[in-house]
């Protein structure tokens, strides 16, 4: 009998659509094994009236599927790259990061709106520190608003709450079919993504072969080293609690550009960097970049941001 490879997952219907698309693949790849889907639910899906920086985001969505995978109830788990903490629990590794979809931002407006449109004061929704401080040093007159639940709550909360706008990923939207929601894609000139967003991650148990060797063969090189660098940036400049990052990897004919931001939480101070060099150096591009922000002023914002932000820590 063929040996069957489970799969752990969160049960949201992005997840869902996620962790099949790795089946999809994988099946086609390897069709000698057979797979199936379990559904975990995380503490993130279960606390979801909190906003997010009061109550961390290490391993909010993560935690319960690699205790499943230490347990050895699941095979690997499928992720949100972005979800996925910049430090692994011991024993666990990264299989694959999956081809990378469109990274950046999306806004959805009640009324079609793009972003420089949207009335004065306008009361925009989302849950991220990242967004939130990037919009608000976009226009400083946003109103934004606290703004919980998968895509379908947050998509109903848009009309259910009067909100003005709300702001998405656009890789959530496009792989649910939901494009045509969309206004405006953000310019990245305003908004950065987050660390790994637009990515599938696929996590393993560290030395075993068999699934190391399983969930290469749906690794895209380009992908990983450029979120390898993302995710270098954010160890390096993380302290513990949700802080609004930015960062943007993209690989070209063996080259890594590295953008990152970080912003003060009222917006009135940004700083912005990028910086260059050989994909193979990934990791090490991104502590030079986030070394270098903090020169220019990044690490006092985030000693700032971390009194202010971090008391539930």
């Amino acid at each position: 009998m063929n040996r069957e490879i489970i799969i752990g997952t969160r049960k949201s219907r992005l997840a869902l659509w996620q962790a099949n698309w790795v089946k999809g693949c994988l099946q086609k790849l390897e069709p000698a094994y057979s797979y199936r889907i379990v559904g975990i639910k995380t503490l993130g899906d279960k606390n979801l009236d909190t906003a997010l920086a009061k109550i961390g985001d290490k391993g909010l969505f993560t935690k319960e599927l690699e205790l499943a995978l230490q347990r050895g109830e699941v095979d690997l788990a499928v992720h949100s790259m972005k979800d996925l903490p910049t430090v692994l629990p011991e024993g666990l590794a990264i299989g694959a990061v999956c081809r990378r979809e469109n990274p950046g931002d999306v806004l959805v407006s009640r009324k079609g709106e793009k972003l420089r449109d949207l009335p004065a004061g306008a009361l925009i929704g989302t849950s991220s520190l990242r967004r939130r401080a990037q919009l608000l040093h976009y226009r400083n007159d946003f109103k934004i608003v606290n703004l919980r639940g998968n895509l379908d709550t947050r998509l109903g909360k848009l009309e259910s709450e009067l909100l003005d706008a709300i702001v998405l990923s656009y890789a959530g939207l496009h792989r649910l079919g939901l494009g045509d929601r969309i206004s405006q894609l953000i310019p990245l000139e305003v908004c950065l993504p987050a660390v790994g967003q637009g990515s599938i991650g696929v996590e393993i148990r560290a030395g075993d072969k068999e699934i190391e060797e399983l969930t290469g063969k749906i690794d895209h090189y380009e992908s990983r080293s450029a979120i390898t660098a993302e995710r270098a940036l954010l160890w390096k400049l993380e302290g513990g609690c949700q802080i609004p990052v930015g960062a943007l990897g993209t690989v070209e004919n063996g080259r890594l550009l590295l953008e990152g931001v970080v912003a003060s939480l009222d917006g009135g101070q940004l700083v912005r960097s990028s910086l260059s060099g050989p994909a193979e150096d990934a990791a090490a591009i991104g502590v030079e970049l986030a070394e270098k922000l903090v020169q220019m002023g990044a690490g006092e914002l985030l000693r700032k941001m971390r009194r202010e932000n971090c008391k539930h820590e």
